[in-house]
């Protein structure tokens, strides 16, 4: 069956003959009947009973999701709906409550939770980092008595309660007994969380407040890609893209917010003529289309048929990174912050190293920021095959440039790109982060960098850097490569650079 004709099957028994009309999307078969319906847009469901569904099959929408193409459903969270495909990042669904009740469309598959599972309640956070639910319950909208309950990050398995209370964020540990049940103060315990919840928004026995209203949450997840039908036909036609504004420029084009399908922000990369060349970058995104974690800026499509060749991303309100802390030079950024934001873009580095995947060229132009300092890193794999040419590069024997100030020795004077090479990188943009944007070396050129380096020069500590940090500067320095930490341990260190040990917990075992 042709795919582009979205025909979706629902297969049920039936009971006595089945009948056919050349009216009716109905096919004859002997042992089932197989209905058959064309998906052009959410209409009307069939008018005719559906059986009997196991509750596995029910789902809620956990957040808003407003129809991009003619094909999708419009939910509200909260609405149920019936998961009839649930095959792939985008499911084919029918709503049997809320604002599309009784039509079909299709739906991120992780903007809903099945139906009375733990996934489906609003107070539960599982991948949610210690630093970013004291973020959450902190900001706007959020009142004493605001709680989610969140993964563990020190122990796998184990649960965290974080509850708001008077302006600070206190936690505790959620702990099982042998026999399943959970439990935060030991003198009594449950059966589910949930009842645990129910208990806790009566009572605040053992804990410093009572539990009000869960957690805000700050935005939607990113859905993948930008509908069902560009997940993995990703050209898409440049009639589609609408440029609105333009929000910056650079070596290799122009940068711009854009809508895609008159429905969707996205941002636009305009890329100059003889840039690079259309097939090398198209072997790239083709990598670059199947990486996707939450630090990353996720590619959504091209326009590559015609130049300029178009790169449509997710869009991050707030620009580049650089320009971001060059911008706000501490007035609103504290040291925290900075710190935090080293942590995010650790996170999607170590992501890359595990998919042994080589940026080429991290720095804090490359990163982008969003609402709540939310950071991503962008433009991984293109310095592969850009045509670099500006005063801020070296041009090396073979005839490749690099932008010297970020690029590690042995890439500079060999030519060797490697993960290492990208750790180097990230402690030159450590340096950007705690100086606000300030340019590297900045009193040296290209050459004289060059020649300071293999001397074994380094920068020495910015001002109002903690000595800490500036150890991992120095880390990531280390002129034998082999010795340069990973970006998964600078992600933890990063992480835990204000972390107390676990008698951080609130002590629960006391009776109060």
């Amino acid at each position: 069956m042709d795919v582009t004709q979205r025909f979706i099957l629902w297969v049920r028994t039936c009971c006595g003959s089945c009948r056919t009309s050349s009216s009716d999307s109905e096919l004859k078969s002997d042992k089932k009947d197989i209905v058959v319906i064309r998906k052009t847009n959410p209409v009307e469901a069939p008018n005719r009973p559906l059986p009997p569904l196991p509750l596995k099959d029910i789902y809620v929408a956990l957040y808003d999701y407003t129809a991009r193409t003619v094909d999708d459903l419009s939910v509200r969270a909260g609405d149920r709906l019936v998961a009839l495909n649930k095959s792939g990042e985008w499911w084919f669904v029918r709503a049997i409550s809320g604002i599309s009740a009784n039509k079909e469309g299709f739906v991120p598959a992780n903007y809903v939770a099945q139906e009375e599972s733990i996934y489906a309640e609003p107070w539960y956070f599982p991948d949610t980092k210690r630093a970013d639910a004291e973020k959450m319950l902190l900001s706007e909208g959020n009142e004493t008595g605001a709680f989610l309950i969140r993964q563990c990050e020190s122990q796998k398995g184990d649960l965290s309660l974080s509850v708001l209370d008077n302006g600070k964020v206190k936690h505790y540990k959620v702990r099982k007994l042998d026999n399943g049940r959970c439990y935060v103060s030991i003198a009594i315990n449950f059966t589910t969380l949930k009842e645990l919840v129910q208990y806790y928004s009566k009572n605040n026995y053992g804990l410093c407040v009572q539990l009000m209203e869960p957690c805000k949450k700050l935005q939607a997840p990113q859905t993948h890609g930008l509908s069902y039908n560009t997940v993995d036909h990703w050209e898409i036609s440049r009639s589609s893209i609408q440029l609105l504004r333009k929000l910056g420029a650079g070596q290799f084009g122009e940068v711009y917010e854009g809508l895609w399908n008159n429905t969707t922000p996205v941002a636009v990369k305009t890329l100059k003529c003889g840039t690079m060349d259309a097939n090398d970058f198209l072997r790239e995104a083709q990598i670059m289309k199947k990486l996707r974690h939450p630090k990353l800026i996720q590619l959504y499509a091209v326009c590559s048929l015609d130049e300029p060749i178009y790169i449509i991303t997710e869009l991050m309100k707030n620009g580049s990174l650089l320009e971001y802390l060059q911008k706000d030079k501490g007035k609103e950024l504290c040291f925290s912050d900075q710190v935090e934001m080293a942590a995010q873009i650790a996170a999607g580095m170590a992501y890359l190293e595990q998919q042994n995947y080589i940026h080429r060229d991290l720095a804090a132009r490359n990163v982008l920021v969003g609402e709540n300092n939310i950071c991503k890193v962008a433009d991984f794999g293109l310095a592969r095959v850009f045509k670099l040419d500006n005063e801020n590069v070296y041009e090396a024997k073979e005839g490749t440039k690099f932008p010297v100030k970020w690029t590690a020795p042995e890439a500079i004077n060999a030519n060797k790109f490697s993960i290492k090479s990208d750790i180097w990188s990230f402690g030159i943009l450590l340096y950007e982060i705690i100086t606000f944007g300030q340019m590297p070396y900045p009193t040296m050129t290209n050459y004289q960098v060059i020649q300071k380096l293999s001397t074994g020069y380094r920068m020495p500590c910015p001002a109002n850097c903690p000595d800490i940090l500036y150890n991992i500067m120095l880390d990531c320095w280390k002129e034998n490569e082999v010795d340069r930490p990973t970006f998964e341990t600078l992600q933890w260190k990063l992480e835990d650079y204000f972390e107390l040990d676990l008698n951080s917990y609130a002590d629960t075992n006391r009776i109060p």
